[in-house]
């Protein structure tokens, strides 16, 4: 299909050929242009968009969602889903405020053991095209969809803090 990339293909082929995983028995399918889209807009200074969720539609996996408010990202999972969601957080102190992103994989807890398996080698094709992020998070509740969360996990895994000990949240 146009815009879609494969596995199998030469890395300087990847651009225009479609992503496909052959390993598995059903294999995925990854809608590269509209995933990049999405990714690009989310990771845009001139954008609104702060998230973007990628689900599966069958065996492609298409951008589902995109939006600026955290609680409709959090209401995109639920617990049958096997979805991939990138954030855009701001983070920093008083004297320096940063753009953060974060890649969630969520597996659903009513998701069978053989789709949770197959989601390392779907991430693989997912990480081609989102690329860029500070924290990688894999969760399986809703719960822990949780905005406080990912602002501790992006701040752990910014390193110093040479602020006054003051966060704006």
């Amino acid at each position: 299909m146009p815009g879609e990339t494969t596995v199998e293909a030469e890395p300087e082929m990847q651009q225009s050929q479609p992503i496909i995983s052959k390993k598995a028995s059903q294999s995925t399918v990854i809608d590269m242009e509209n995933i990049r889209a999405a990714y690009d807009d989310v990771r845009s200074d001139n954008s609104e968009t702060q998230w973007a969720v990628f689900k599966f539609d069958g065996p492609r996996v298409i951008c589902s969602a995109t939006g600026a408010d955290f609680e409709k990202f959090r209401e995109q999972f639920d617990e049958k889903d096997r979805a991939f969601g990138y954030i855009r957080i701001q983070t920093g102190d008083e004297l320096s405020k940063r753009q953060k992103f974060l890649l969630v994989t969520f597996i659903g807890s009513s998701v069978s053991v053989i789709q949770r398996a197959k989601m390392s080698t779907d991430k693989s094709l997912i990480k081609n095209i989102v690329s860029n992020f500070a924290v990688e998070l894999q969760l399986e509740n809703t719960s822990d969809i949780d905005l406080n969360n990912f602002k501790d996990e992006l701040n752990k895994a910014g390193g110093a803090n040479y602020g006054t000990g003051i966060r704006d949240n």
